[in-house]
């Protein structure tokens, strides 16, 4: 049996967590977690299955300008999705650019407000 079994959840920084919760609950539709405790800074808990994202809202040590336009590039968090036709639309609606996998299999890549990139994978 693995040590490691899963992951729990995958941590972002975020300049503003309203902005960041219209993309990841607006756009992607993702339920936001009530059991957040009251921590010493904002941010939010987002649900992805029995996995989260946590939103924190701090300043970014990384550099954000300069990052490749093409997420694939970059270190990502990849997410799978049942509809890709369905994000392609709601990124598309919203304004937001989005690149298609270059590893051939249905898949896309975009970036969060803060230039976090996301690779969103359909599944069956």
């Amino acid at each position: 049996m693995p040590l490691v079994r899963s992951i729990h959840h995958v941590s972002l920084i975020v300049a503003d967590t309203a902005r960041a919760l219209d993309f990841y609950h607006g756009v992607l539709g993702l339920e936001r977690d009530p059991e957040r405790p009251d921590l010493s800074f904002p941010g939010a808990w987002l649900w992805v299955d029995d996995q989260q994202i946590h939103l924190l809202e701090l300043p970014n040590p990384d550099p954000v300008a300069g990052r490749p336009e093409h997420g694939g590039r970059d270190r990502h968090l990849a997410m799978r999705v049942s509809g890709l036709d369905e994000v392609t639309a709601r990124l598309e609606a919203a304004g937001l650019p989005y690149t298609v996998s270059r590893s051939g299999r249905r898949a896309l890549f975009c970036r969060d407000p803060d230039g976090n990139a996301l690779e969103l994978i359909e599944t069956g």
